[in-house]
């Protein structure tokens, strides 16, 4: 197994913080891991509360200019950066590798995927619509735009730290509102390699401002508590976006929350079994689990419970475990320690409610932070931990005997983010599809995420959507206004 410890040979990642379009050094900082060899690889700057009001200020001070800048030069712009992004994909599909263990071919996946977001973004800037109609009562004309929602803090995770930077930065600089990114601390020189990109493609002093921080709470906290923040959009856990909405009611903060998911992966008995394996092998595995709408609950008919489990068990166990850097590896390590050693308390767990293991179960030997591709089979619907969220190459089977039972298992979760339906039949997949109360459901397909598709969840899987044709005017406000219109004067 091949290891990286260090930055990408030739590299200029700026560690620093970016503030009001300069970059900000401080005394403190923190160390970034390599969790395929738990090498420390760079210690960015660690930013604090005073940091991050006076990147809050930036963001304030810039937004009445960056808002009335033409939607075309606004698009311009983007559209520059984009072309830039482009041109430093090597650099930073190498540091997406080497600071969260990724495969290079996922972590390639995930740069075409986020300069995808971002170009959709800087397409729909100069085609925003506003509406005009007459008023109902007569003597009057409703006029309807948009204004920016104002300065935004975008938090994101560090499962997919590019995606969700492009994602969340794309839709609200597009949109006219300054932002404050705060990173993620396990994956911070991914995000900063993005800030980089919009700061040297031009972006006006304040715009875009970047935080790095281990005092997360402290941090936020202040933020959240500022009058002039009017925006929040997060991707994490439940349990965090639930305190930022609290955080958020005082000054009623518009906020976007994508949290956590308890993924059905539904195949009915007249589904096509392989497809169906292929599909779940992908959707289970790819980023070690590591995903919000990864399948959590793999949930089979009883006709083809018994060939779907072997073939997809087989499948798994020819995945190649191994550091990202190596050519043929498939599935790289957990993020951390501490999420490794989460995963085997929580195998432990399953074990003692009756789960059977029937492959892997516990860490690899050696450096690193990796864990066993693991499928755990579990004979009643219910247990303590049925709707934990796993986040981890562990996949649960549950066997059922109809449709309406995999209806009934699929929906009995406090989440509702993302499902997975495979069946042949037409009907059957949009009658259940319907049904399904998640906020993206994919028939047939386990992979959902499109720059042209609305992203997000219903329940306590969150709050709003990003991308698709709605995902710029969540950073917008309507804007009416009511003019008299005098017609009988007009034609006098």
């Amino acid at each position: 197994m091949t290891t990286r410890s260090a930055a990408p040979r030739g590299s200029a990642i700026p560690l620093d913080l970016l503030i009001a379009g300069e970059w900000v050094t401080t005394p403190d900082s923190f160390p970034v891991v390599n969790p395929a060899s738990g090498a420390t690889i760079a210690a960015p700057t660690s930013g604090g509360v005073e940091h991050a009001l006076r990147a809050l200020s930036a963001a304030h001070a810039a937004q009445e200019s960056w808002a009335n800048w033409p939607p075309r030069a606004r698009a311009d712009l983007m559209h520059r950066a984009h072309r830039l992004l482009l041109d430093r994909e090597e650099l930073i599909v190498e540091t997406m590798t080497l600071e969260s263990g990724k495969p290079l071919s996922e972590s390639r996946g995930e740069f075409a995927l986020s300069a995808a977001f971002f170009l959709w973004f800087a397409e729909q800037v100069a085609h925003l619509r506003g509406s005009y109609a007459e008023g109902s009562n007569g003597g009057y004309r409703v006029i309807v735009g948009h204004r920016p929602v104002g300065p935004s803090y975008l938090v994101t995770p560090w499962n997919f730290p590019l995606l969700m930077s492009a994602r969340k930065a794309g839709a609200a600089l597009g949109a006219g509102c300054t932002v404050v990114m705060k990173t993620a601390r396990d994956t911070p020189l991914t995000q900063a390699l993005f800030a980089q990109v919009l700061h040297d493609a031009g972006f006006p002093a304040g715009v875009v401002n970047l935080i790095h921080t281990r005092e997360t709470s402290e941090v936020s906290g202040a933020i959240m508590a500022d009058a002039r923040l009017r925006k929040v959009s997060f991707t994490g856990s439940t349990e965090v976006g639930a305190l930022l909405l609290s955080q958020a009611a005082p000054g009623v903060v518009n906020s976007a929350m994508e949290l956590g998911g308890d993924g059905p992966f539904i195949v009915l008995e007249d589904a096509d079994v392989d497809l169906a394996v292929r599909e779940a092998i992908l959707c289970k595995f790819r980023n070690a689990g590591q995903a919000c709408v990864a399948a959590n609950r793999i949930i089979l008919h009883r006709e083809i419970a018994e060939e779907f489990t072997q073939k997809f068990v087989a499948a798994a166990a020819a995945l190649n475990v191994g550091d990202g850097f190596d050519p043929g590896s498939e599935v790289g390590p957990l993020i951390s320690a501490r999420q490794r050693n989460r995963v085997v308390a929580l195998l432990e767990r399953f074990t003692q409610v009756g789960g059977r293991v029937l492959l892997g179960g516990a860490p690899v030997a050696g450096d690193g932070f990796f864990f066993e591709p693991t499928i755990v089979e579990f004979h009643e619907e219910r247990h303590k931990f049925s709707n934990e969220e796993l986040f981890a190459p562990v996949a649960a089977l549950y066997t059922v005997d109809s449709a309406a039972a995999a209806l009934r298992l699929a929906n009995d979760t406090p989440y509702g983010l993302a499902a997975y339906l495979f069946t042949s039949n037409i009907s059957r997949a949009i009658t259940l599809g319907e049904r399904l109360e998640f906020g993206m459901v994919g028939l047939n397909r386990g992979i959902m995420a499109d720059p042209a598709a609305p992203f997000g969840g219903t329940k306590t899987s969150g709050l709003g959507r990003e991308a698709g044709q709605g995902g710029i005017y969540e950073f917008l406000e309507p804007h009416y206004m009511a003019l008299n219109i005098d017609t009988e004067g007009a034609l006098a």
